[in-house]
């Protein structure tokens, strides 16, 4: 095969560190301008048709019974998060009815149908709520450890961040807090009619914290690693907030505070939040919160509390 010629970007045999700089720099241009977005859209559209004639072919072999468990490996953020996943809940819905079929339900873990408006576990929660919770991280935790068993050779490291808790308690601040400011700001929403009480009842976040003792009873018992370091840190809400003291802000300060803080909890929640919600709510959801989050740090300062761990294969 000839090999390619340089050009100016030192594009050959071996690229040059300019031909890497120019290449993130328009990958950078492509996301800023939301190019990349569409791509991925205008692709993930194309291949509707052949998504649909895949799951009649699954329905027509009969190998779909009783459930149907969905793997989207895509990215887990931005506009296009769910809309794979949206598509194939179409798909099986019409499959469903196509063939007489009684249409699957959405499953939530046992015990979340009892939290009432909050959308995440909240200080007021029944026990169960975080029960249940705590049941589903550990199903999905120790599997997770099983499968990477698989991958990771023996002797291998693996070094994972995860978003816990500082206490045991699961209604702590720091699991909390933040995300009853968002129920609030859904809350401020529904007295002014623009949700409804029962969209607000059906939605939980799906997302837990766990406390350091929990992940290291799970990674022991699951048995495939050992554990070499556990260390942890805390992280200001607002990420540009280097100030790790609990001096109080001006309020100019904490409405800086809010605003940042409102904008990294929309990146990641706000396609969850769509599917469920619709669009239409999102600014004024977002605009609500921000003002909450703003009067909470106002009086305290809380903060994401995060643990790493290093693990060795046995």
């Amino acid at each position: 095969m000839p090999r390619a010629k340089n050009n100016k970007h030192g594009l050959g045999k071996h690229p040059t560190y300019e031909y890497w700089r120019w290449r993130i720099k328009l990958c950078e241009e492509l996301l800023t301008a939301g190019l990349s977005n569409k791509i991925n859209e205008t692709g993930i559209k194309n291949a509707i048709p052949l998504l649909k004639q895949s799951i009649k072919g699954i329905t027509n072999n009969d190998v779909f019974k009783d459930c149907i468990v969905v793997a989207d490996l895509g990215c887990s953020s931005g506009p296009n998060t769910l809309l794979v996943v949206s598509n194939i809940i179409d798909i099986v819905h019409e499959v469903c009815q196509e063939n007489n079929r009684e249409v699957p339900q959405f499953q939530m873990p046992q015990g979340l149908e009892n939290n009432g408006s909050h959308i995440y576990i909240a200080k007021t929660s029944p026990p169960d709520v975080y029960q249940a919770y705590g049941k589903q991280f550990h199903i999905d935790f120790t599997k997770f450890l099983r499968m990477r068993s698989e991958e990771v050779v023996h002797g291998g490291s693996m070094i994972l961040t995860i978003t816990s808790r500082s206490s045991v308690d699961p209604t702590s601040e720091d699991n909390c807090d933040l995300f009853e400011l968002l129920g609030q700001s859904l809350i401020d929403m529904l007295k002014e009619g623009l949700v409804r009480g029962e969209d607000i009842n059906s939605f939980n976040i799906p997302i837990y914290c766990p406390c350091v003792d929990e992940v290291r009873n799970i990674i022991e018992s699951e048995g495939s690693f050992s554990i070499e370091d556990l260390n942890v840190f805390k992280i200001n809400w607002d990420p540009y907030d280097t100030d790790y003291t609990n001096m109080n802000h001006s309020n100019e300060l904490c409405q800086v505070h809010g605003k940042n803080t409102s904008k990294v909890i929309r990146a990641g929640l706000e396609p969850l939040l769509v599917s469920h919600f619709g669009n239409s709510i999102i600014d004024v959801l977002f605009k609500k919160f921000e003002k909450h989050v703003a009067d909470y740090l106002s009086k305290k300062k809380t903060r994401y509390f995060f643990l790493t761990i290093s693990l060795t294969k046995k």
